[in-house]
């Protein structure tokens, strides 16, 4: 683990290259369509654009999108993919993952964060600092489980699903796909396709 491209030079971008570093990465260098405008994320410097990412992919022993936006992640991350980009998984070292879950690549998980076994954490999602993904639960393709969020056993996260901090969900729900679980939301039945749950209970926003 030597180089690491990181595509996304925002503050989530911040955390999976510190996370990246924690855990052994020796050489972190972002890359953002907003450059050249944007040469630097906080200590990284910014050497380029996807295009950029794309023309040096052998140059890295490893690439992942730190970008928080879950269908922007996912587009990113399949146009990588196609390009034979080496998609890597960022686990913090300060995370606890069993050995008996699995976590799919692009995915990131944060310092303090939990994923109990038998969970499966699909492509390119994120575990955020401190969130709980208790025993059986099953996380879609960029899903994203926000800081000091908890899933109790058995939960479906479907994918590019964001459940929001400090949310909670209760064992065997579904949330589904491209579904909003609010900040604080205590949920308590499932929450369909492209919804938005708030309160506690949680209700559905009617628009």
């Amino acid at each position: 683990m030597t180089r690491l491209a990181v595509l996304g030079a925002s503050g989530h971008g911040k955390v999976v290259a510190d996370a990246a570093e924690a855990g052994g990465w020796q050489n972190v260098v972002f890359f953002d369509d907003a450059w050249p405008e944007l040469q630097a994320n906080g200590p990284w410097g910014v050497q380029g654009d996807t295009e950029t990412l794309v023309g040096q992919l052998s140059e890295f022993d490893g690439v992942v999108v730190g970008i928080g936006n879950n269908a922007i992640r996912a587009d990113k991350q399949t146009q990588l993919l196609s390009a034979g980009a080496s998609i890597v998984s960022i686990v913090h070292p300060a995370a606890v993952v069993s050995a008996h879950a699995s976590i799919q690549a692009g995915s990131v998980v944060f310092a303090n964060a939990v994923v109990n076994a038998s969970a499966e954490v699909g492509a390119g999602c994120i575990i955020n600092t401190g969130s709980v993904v208790e025993h059986d639960c099953v996380l879609g393709d960029f899903a994203h489980i926000s800081p000091n969020a908890v899933l109790a056993g058995g939960v479906t996260i479907e994918g590019q699903a964001w459940v929001g901090a400090c949310a909670s969900v209760r064992q065997l729900l579904r949330v589904g796909k491209g579904a909003t679980v609010g900040m604080g939301a205590v949920v308590t039945k499932d929450v369909s396709a492209g919804r938005v749950a708030v309160g506690n209970p949680a209700r559905i926003l009617k628009f």
